[in-house]
């Protein structure tokens, strides 16, 4: 009886390892029911229409979330202003031209939008090819006799549209449209080449790059320790080119631990807010005190007990302003580091010494242009190239091993949470459960598989954003371009290569194995018809990609329509306690995600490729999300999202080469499918593709390159100032530097609490004993004055007779909760602002009287940033202290650096 129950165990056991295998054999089959393209088309469409009237219904009257940058931006960058009419935003996102684009928006959303209307071009034209030779030709050369064998009528509509029932002669239109369609996707890709060069030509010549300060400056790194001298930079720079005049100098100053501090200090200051947010919520009946765990970064803490939290965090926080005032007062005694900038009178200088060090290092350091100041990683700036070369190789090791490692969740995801059934099939006790909830376990079905696969693509983009920050990326601009290419690399492997090719492989293996057993091996592999299998299983899966293109239109209908952002807010609203600088942050423009956006549209453009040949009906629908999609987001980058740092259009590049990646990937995929059925002498024909497709990667770089990279390549220059050397600079044509790191010069922020809850805030909290959060740096004055107070004009907020926590903790009433009031402050602007240029005080500007930069730092003094402790202002006033800031004699060479040359000091 015993043997008997084991042998039945281990029959069942058996039986379930080999229902997995078949199930890993084909992990994705339930995703590959044609009849679901219907439903899909039907549900897409009907979906995206009731969406976007949604949309059309709620947007007059929700412009905080739907129209943001028509009430924050100034009248330059402002949108067209929308009527209230159902469908009265068509009108603007219709008629405004690409000329006023840049205006608007900036010349990276411009460059986003003109790639989307590229693509949406291209599909169009490949559609018409696609459709009107391929499906054609398809269905005409089908053995009509094999296509019998598919009962489905619906699956045997699709499958002869593919070359699944094609031989012989017939598979010649394939390369005859392989040829084409890389004719085309050449011609789209240099006519936008060329349009994005003539972008850039005109983003060089505009006025605020002329008078930017960035646009005239140089960024070293990899200094040597004999050159960590304002002067060595100098020596460096005229190694590489003699220019007219002498550049301004600034070597970067080791800040230590100053901006891990700082950030401990926003932390305690928001943990603190988010506290006062929850007790203070009935300020009428307080809650019994709130406790929790001292920070492990506290070595002055006992930890392992609970504390009072108000109490805990206002030591914690006056704690870190002494120790931040102490490091900011010593900041220049200590070691310089191997990075520095060189800022010229001239942008021709500054453009001419960059192009001709482009190739060169010399001293072995690397010489290119500046970025603008917010676009600078600074903690990447102080590595060596080893340490950046070690960080830029663990880094592509992590990213190999995360791409790796999801080919088994992705497999076992497709395999049981797209179908319940399948688990079932191997764990019994699931399967009872599944007979007797079945309503139960389809909703999860319904729900599981989207919402974990959407997930992990949230996700994706921070993991690869922080692995980038890890690798050294010294700017955010090849950060987020780092980004893209490896969400890119990770999308085509683990969702086109894995996913489309798996099936044939593992019955390509599996077929070998057993057929190994009675054969040769060679045989064996002869016999496991590896390329039919190839185009069989990607014949198949084309219904899969077209369901799933289709479905991304539903995904821009809930862009637009801000669904998940508006259910965000207002469950926060009503179910949590949000502090005023969260709701203040709320009412603020979002930044564009370009690195996942710019990925997905790849993604979508290389599926619509690879199965271009395959199934021509992808070109059509991918066609359809790009035309329905370039509207949407139109709008979207007009109304609502802002670019958190502008780098000029400098993402096209990398979408040109991911682009003609895409096509030879195609050209593979297509030489694959023809092999099947086909001839060696059709893979000879389309041989010359890919190699045509490099040569013509090298053509554009040659050409369009170095004029969207330089102003100039070389500057003429006055024989006679040649002979006497370089000029010493006059004092009205100084530039001064504005790369200084911002842990040395931004204004510490203060703790805001509503207004309701005042009358007892003096009872609760002890904060900032002085009104000064900052300190003199060594003698540079770039630290923040003692804020006037409010009760006493003309008085400083630390010695102001009567002074209370008003002066000393921001109180802001619940009509100055928006963005409106703060879109100036270095700690709102940073996420919400940029530069600032949107608002129409950009930072990096040059004055046009002494050719220095604006001081933006704060209306009490050059360079004085302004205290985040002020109450907070109305519009009005800050417009006029934003007048008044735009002094012209700021000298920003006290910004943590020392400044070179002739008559600076």
């Amino acid at each position: 009886m015993e043997s008997t129950m084991l042998g039945s165990r281990q029959t069942s056991g058996d039986d379930t390892g080999q229902t997995f295998l078949k199930l890993v054999q084909n992990p994705f089959k339930a995703s590959f029911q044609a009849n679901a393209f219907w439903v899909s088309l039907g549900t897409s469409v009907v979906t995206m229409i009731l969406i976007t009237l949604l949309f059309s219904l709620l947007r007059p009257y929700n412009s905080v979330v739907y129209a943001p940058k028509v009430k924050h931006a100034d009248d330059k960058h402002a949108p067209p202003r929308i009527g209230k009419g159902l469908f009265a935003w068509f009108t603007p996102v219709m008629r405004l031209r690409e000329a006023d684009l840049v205006d608007k928006v900036g010349l990276d959303a411009t460059v986003f939008l003109r790639f989307l209307k590229m693509c949406r071009n291209l599909f169009l034209v490949m559609s018409v090819v696609g459709c009107g030779i391929l499906i054609p030709t398809n269905v005409i050369s089908t053995n009509k006799d094999i296509a019998k064998g598919i009962s489905n009528q619906t699956n045997r509509a699709f499958a002869v549209m593919t070359p699944q029932f094609i031989f012989g002669s017939a598979l010649w239109s394939h390369v005859v449209c392989a040829w084409i369609f890389d004719i085309i996707i050449a011609y789209f890709l240099w006519s936008n080449y060329r349009a994005v060069t003539r972008l850039r030509r005109q983003y060089f010549e505009s006025p605020e790059y002329q008078m930017s300060l960035h646009s005239r400056s140089l960024m070293m790194t990899d200094i040597p320790p004999s050159y960590r001298t304002d002067e060595g930079i100098l020596r460096i720079a005229g190694e590489v080119e003699q220019s007219s005049s002498l550049p301004r100098a600034a070597i970067g100053r080791n800040v230590k631990e100053l901006p891990e501090l700082v950030e401990q200090h926003n932390n305690a200051v928001r943990k603190l807010e988010s506290i006062l947010a929850k007790y203070l919520k009935n300020p009428d009946r307080l809650p019994p005190r709130p406790t929790i765990h001292p920070s492990k970064k506290d070595h002055r803490a006992k930890h392992g007990t609970k504390v009072d939290a108000i109490d805990y965090l206002t030591g914690r926080i006056r704690e870190l302003e002494m120790e931040i005032k102490d490091v900011r007062e010593s900041i220049d005694k200590r070691n310089a580091m191997p990075y520095g900038f060189a800022s010229y009178g001239r942008i021709e200088d500054a453009h001419t010494v960059a192009y001709v060090a482009r190739s060169k290092h010399p001293q072995g350091t690397t010489i290119r242009l500046a970025p603008r100041p917010n676009d600078i990683i600074w903690d990447n700036l102080k590595l060596s190239k080893k340490s950046r070369s070690w960080k830029r190789f663990m880094n592509n090791i992590w990213v190999a091993l995360l791409t790796v490692v999801w080919i088994a969740p992705n497999a076992m995801i497709a395999i049981f949470l797209t179908d319940l059934s399948n688990l079932g099939l191997v764990w019994h006790a699931f399967q009872t459960s599944l007979n007797r909830n079945p309503k139960t376990w389809a909703a999860v079905q319904g729900v599981a598989s989207p919402a974990l696969t959407s997930l992990v693509y949230l996700v994706l983009p921070i993991i690869f954003r922080r692995l980038s920050i890890r690798a050294g990326d010294t700017t955010k601009t090849s950060r987020e371009k780092h980004v893209t290419h490896k969400l890119y690399a990770f999308f085509v492997f683990n969702n086109y290569i894995v996913f489309s090719f798996f099936s044939a492989i593992w019955a390509w293996i599996s077929a070998v194995v057993s057929q190994s057993k009675t054969h040769g091996v060679w045989d064996a592999i002869k016999g496991g018809q590896f390329f039919i299998n190839l185009m069989m299983a990607l014949c198949t899966i084309s219904p899969f990609w077209l369901t799933w293109l289709l479905q991304r239109n539903l995904g821009a209908a809930v862009d637009i329509a801000q669904i998940i952002n508006l259910t965000w807010i207002w469950c926060a609203r009503t179910f949590w306690s949000p502090t005023p600088r969260q709701a203040i942050e709320w009412t603020a423009p979002p930044p564009f995600d370009y690195a996942s956006y710019y990925n997905y549209f790849l993604f979508y453009s290389t599926i619509a490729l690879c199965f271009a040949t395959l199934q021509p009906l992808v070109l059509v629908v991918t066609a359809l999300y790009f035309t329905v999609d370039s509207w949407l987001k139109k709008y979207l980058l007009l109304y609502v999202f802002i670019t958190k740092t502008e780098s000029g259009g400098q993402f096209w590049r990398i979408l040109y080469n991911r682009f003609l990646f895409a096509a030879i990937l195609a050209n593979c995929t297509s030489a694959l499918v023809i092999k099947a059925r086909g001839t060696w002498t059709m893979i000879l024909a389309m041989a010359p593709l890919p190699i045509l497709m490099v040569l013509f990667k090298w053509y554009c770089a040659k050409t369009f390159d170095d004029q969207c990279t330089y102003y100039t390549k070389s500057t003429l220059k006055d024989p006679e100032l040649v002979a006497e050397g370089p000029q010493k600079s006059s004092r009205n044509d100084r530039v001064g530097t504005r790369f200084g790191h911002p842990a040395l010069y931004k204004p510490l922020i203060t703790p805001m609490v509503h207004a309701k809850a005042q009358k007892v805030l003096s009872e609760i909290y002890s904060g900032r004993l002085s009104g000064s959060d900052t300190a003199s740096v060594a003698g540079y004055s770039d630290i923040a004055m003692d804020p006037m107070s409010h009760s006493q004009p003309g008085k400083s907020a630390r010695f102001a007779p009567g002074t209370g926590t008003r002066d000393l903790f921001e109180v802001v009433p619940e009509s100055q909760l928006d963005f409106a009031y703060y879109k100036t402050r270095d700690e709102f602007g940073d996420d919400h602002g940029g530069d600032g240029e949107l608002y129409g005080r950009p930072a990096d500007l040059v004055s046009e009287r002494s050719q220095t930069p604006r001081s933006f730092l704060g209306p009490d003094r050059a360079g004085s940033p302004p205290s985040s402790r002020a109450s907070s202002p109305s519009p009005a006033s800050r417009a006029e202290s934003g007048d008044r800031r735009a002094g012209d004699g700021a000298d920003l060479g006290h910004q943590g650096f020392r400044a070179a040359g002739a008559g600076m000091y």
